[in-house]
């Protein structure tokens, strides 16, 4: 049905144009999470919304069948100051079209939303939802991980991210660690007091020497990164007490909890996770869905960057038009061929798809 491909890519395209000019900062989705409700009701999708989450169901759900959940995000992050043109206009010249949210992750979502359009008209062996979520840019907990509990049992998902249409099959997680080195107080210009310093840059030389032992062949070693410092209050005291943060990038051979206790155990410091939920994610190569899209001419690789696969305890992969090197960059863009190739490629993956 090309001209059904053909209409629904337009109407997705004018949707994307639609969600950069409205402002969708996590935790400020409303007036996305509208024009995706809208834009669903319009296509005759009867969708349904908690929060900020827009979903919809294919027609003739089966309990009995698989499910297959195509999920994406409409929040963004905020602009930063290097940007030159207008972060909402949409601005498009020639086949590029420029504005915040156009590349992470709008022409996913758009992509996912027009592809799912096209497959509820088809006779499917399995179920099929499409959820259009809010929170991703902060894993919040009131994005895909609050909607879940309500899409029942799901057995594949797709995450629309910029991959260049390529498929990640396996990401790295991610855990920040709050460290705190305790000391004593003294007068700097004598030899007294414990400097907390001290003992915090031992741990930071530990740290950014360690190697953890298991390496991944998709995702290679888990990172160790300190990104912040704190200590002291004025040049003449001997610091008691000094803060400093780790974020940690986990493989899929180690969980989060795993890495924590290990460090926990060498570091002097206190060491407190700011949370644990959001381990590595990887799907077997030699699943039907990876291997449909190899066939097809994709890559499969391993994505550094964190999604909301971390937060989905079943299989997925990440794929979706245009380029991860533009999320949250100045001037961010994607090209309107990259949108139709997207979904294209989404339905060429998935029509005569089967578990």
């Amino acid at each position: 049905m090309p001209e059904l491909i053909e209409q629904l890519t337009d109407t997705a395209i004018e949707l994307l144009q639609a969600l950069i000019r409205t402002p969708s900062f996590s935790r400020e989705e409303g007036g996305t999470a509208e024009l995706i409700y809208n834009f669903l009701t319009a296509q005759g999708a009867r969708p349904q919304r908690r929060l900020h989450n827009v979903w919809a169901l294919a027609p003739g759900y089966d309990a009995a069948r698989p499910t297959l959940l195509l999920n994406s995000h409409h929040d963004t992050v905020k602009p930063g100051a290097g940007w030159t043109r207008d972060p909402f206009g949409a601005t498009l010249d020639g086949d590029r079209l420029s504005g915040l949210g156009s590349n992470d992750a709008g022409a996913s979502a758009v992509s996912l939303l027009a592809t799912f359009l096209y497959l509820r008209r088809q006779p499917l062996p399995f179920n099929l939802i499409c959820a259009i979520t809010a929170e991703e840019e902060i894993s919040g907990a009131n994005g895909i991980a609050s909607l879940l509990p309500e899409l029942g049992p799901i057995d594949l998902g797709i995450v629309g991210e910029p991959t260049q249409m390529d498929l990640a099959i396996a990401e790295k997680g991610l855990v920040v660690l709050d460290c705190v080195a305790q000391g004593r107080t003294g007068h700097a210009a004598r030899d007294e007091g414990e400097n907390a310093l001290y003992k915090a840059v031992e741990d930071i030389m530990w740290l950014r020497h360690y190697k953890f032992p298991q390496v991944s062949a998709l995702l290679g070693p888990v990172k160790l990164s300190v990104t912040q410092i704190e200590a002291g209050q004025q040049h003449n005291v001997v610091p008691d007490r000094c803060h400093y943060v780790v974020d940690v990038r986990s493989n899929e051979l180690y969980h989060n909890a795993e890495i924590v206790e290990f460090l926990q155990t060498n570091l002097r410091a206190t060491v407190t996770p700011r949370s644990l939920r959001l381990n590595s994610s990887r799907i077997a190569p030699e699943h039907p869905l990876v291997q449909r899209a190899l066939s097809l001419g994709r890559k499969a690789f391993g994505s550094a960057t964190l999604s909301d696969q971390a937060l989905m305890p079943f299989d997925t992969v990440k794929m979706g038009p245009g380029d991860s090197a533009r999320s949250h960059t100045p001037d961010e863009y994607i090209y309107l061929r990259e949108v139709r190739e997207g979904i294209r490629g989404y339905i060429e993956l998935l029509d005569g798809f089967s578990f």
